[in-house]
């Protein structure tokens, strides 16, 4: 199994990409309604204002024409649909009417019945989302994977307190997210999970102490059925009537010798259990020792939903082994790769924009200091000027963010006419006293160029004044363009003793082929990653997973 990225439309990719019952876990947090749009927020630049936050997709549903036809023909008139399923978006239809919550069950309908597809015998999924439409994705996940196959409803502490008191809200803070957890058969995956005992039930249950500060507590020594040779005189007493030591006399002699036992006023033996040796309290549905993203600032990688890494451990630890196959179909800035990654699994990540694809691409390199190809598979985004020029024609907003990642280029918004100013994208550099920063715009076009292009572009480097101008095309610069961009002479940097030129142009094939700018050196734009130090016993590569 070979660690790999998709991009595109998870419902495509898992039909066209993923096999059946070839994945052990599935995480998914799919977006609804979170009254905010989803950003890509990168790294701010000091003296600058912050252009940062990027938008890659909203979450706010309708329900439309489309909406309309993924009704009809991937579920009513599917007759690969399950009945069970056609039936309760059918009544989910009359009940909850043509609206945002019906449009998101119908896009989630049909995913979730392709991730039990693919999902093992033994496989689980995690479903994240919050009040608004858990109930809904309840009833959902029962017609998908049975109602007997229900394992837990999680409520996960996702903040402390949180209140719109103050803007006239009448109801109280709302401060969890829920997590379904299904599995596809009878004996899903399962290990133990532990977490620590609070102060509070330490201090009752764990009451004594050893004379070497070892705390413990006591508990009888008898039982209700014997286990053979349970039943004698230990040191005069027997075990009360119609009960059984709960060991042999010579194990009892054996935790006597160990100095285990300890014996109550009237002389009843007691068993001494330590803290120290204790693994803890077994997993419960409440999770309130996961702490949010914003309190973990070495973590935040600037993803409004982004969850904590460690609720991701948690999650595969419990659900899966090494070597097991991760899949996250509505992955973000990655936050499962990465936890799959730490913990020896193999993953799969999809996600349906590119800058969360660039985002997730930065994050492995950081943390775990793997790049694709080498190490992962990134399926789906352009490797020659033909596909580039797909992906231009087919989403050209996507193609800019994508054309951008290729520098590491700080995207503008984008969508708005005339809302970029001729600026689609920054690159900082360090140039300047006590390390202060100047600037690159970025330029993206995808259609006929021409060399007035050009002398905008010169226009809006000296606008904004930054120091360079860099234009990024997919067909051919003409002789009158480069001409141009010669024209504009050449920036001197003090601190590097080099002179760049002022305007430079680049086709995708150029770039493609490693034919970077001349650009003086500069920080990545995303935020990095925290640094996962390799163990013994690492994830095999991608030549090792495929050999095996």
């Amino acid at each position: 199994m070979t660690n790999t990225l998709y991009y595109g439309d998870n419902l495509d990719i898992l039909r066209q990409h993923i096999p059946d019952e070839s994945v052990d876990l599935v995480y998914l947090d799919p977006p609804f309604n979170s009254n905010a749009s989803y950003n890509v927020l990168f790294k701010e630049r000091s003296g600058e204002e912050s252009p940062a936050q990027i938008k890659a997709f909203t979450d706010t549903w309708e329900w439309t024409q489309e909406s309309e036809r993924i009704y009809e023909r991937e579920i009513i008139t599917n007759p690969d649909a399950p009945p069970a399923v056609k039936e309760m978006i059918w009544a989910f239809r009359q009940f909850v009417g043509a609206n945002a919550m019906m449009a998101y069950l119908v896009m989630m309908a049909p995913r979730l019945v392709e991730l039990r597809r693919v999902l093992n015998p033994t496989g689980t999924i995690y479903l994240h989302c919050d009040p608004t439409a858990s109930h809904y994705l309840k009833m959902l996940m029962d017609a998908v994977f049975g109602a007997s196959n229900f394992r837990n409803e999680i409520v996960w502490k996702r903040t402390t307190a949180h209140s719109d008191v103050a803007q006239g809200a009448r109801h109280m803070g709302r401060i969890h997210d829920t997590l379904l957890r299904y599995s596809k058969g009878k004996q899903p995956t399962w290990n133990a999970v532990y977490t620590p005992y609070d102060d509070a039930y330490v201090d009752q249950i764990y009451r004594y102490t050893d004379s070497d500060g070892r705390r413990y507590q006591t508990q009888p020594l008898h039982a209700r059925k014997p286990g053979g040779d349970t039943l004698y005189e230990w040191k005069g007493k027997l075990p009360p009537p119609g009960r059984y030591w709960a060991f042999s006399k010579e194990n009892m002699q054996r935790l006597a010798d160990e100095g285990r036992i300890v014996y109550s006023k009237n002389g009843v033996p007691r068993y001494k259990i330590y803290l120290d040796e204790s693994k803890g309290k077994p997993l419960q549905d409440i999770w309130d020792d996961v702490a949010p993203v914003h309190l973990t600032p070495k973590e935040r990688l600037g993803y409004p939903t982004q969850k904590p890494q460690a609720l991701l451990e948690r999650i595969i630890s419990a659900s899966s082994n090494e070597g097991d196959v991760v899949l996250d179909p509505f992955c973000g800035c990655g936050t499962a790769v990465a936890a799959a990654q730490k913990l020896k699994r193999h993953w799969i990540g999809i996600d349906v924009t590119h800058l969360a694809v660039a985002l997730m691409k930065n994050r492995l390199r950081t943390a775990f200091d793997i790049v694709p190809v080498k190490d992962y598979r990134v399926d789906g985004e352009p490797v020659d000027v033909g596909s580039a020029r797909a992906l231009a024609e087919q989403d050209r907003y996507q193609f800019q963010f994508w054309a951008m990642s290729l520098l590491e280029a700080l995207p503008r918004e984008t969508g708005k006419k005339g809302a970029d100013r001729g600026i689609d994208g920054l690159v900082y550099f360090i140039d300047g006293p006590r390390g202060g920063m100047r600037k690159a715009v970025v330029q993206v076009k995808s259609g006929k160029v021409s060399a007035p292009l050009i002398r905008d572009l010169k226009g809006t480097v000296e606008r904004e004044k930054a120091a360079l101008g860099l234009f990024i095309t997919l067909e051919e610069p003409t002789s009158a363009m480069r001409t141009e961009a010669v024209s504009a002479g050449f920036y001197h940097s003090a601190v590097w003793q080099k002179d760049f030129p002022k305007i430079q142009i680049r086709t995708i094939a150029e770039l493609l082929a490693d034919k970077a700018f001349e650009i003086p050196p500069h920080p990545s734009m995303y935020q990095a990653a925290e640094r996962v130090r390799p163990k013994e016993g690492q994830q095999p590569t991608m030549d090792e997973a495929l050999s095996a």
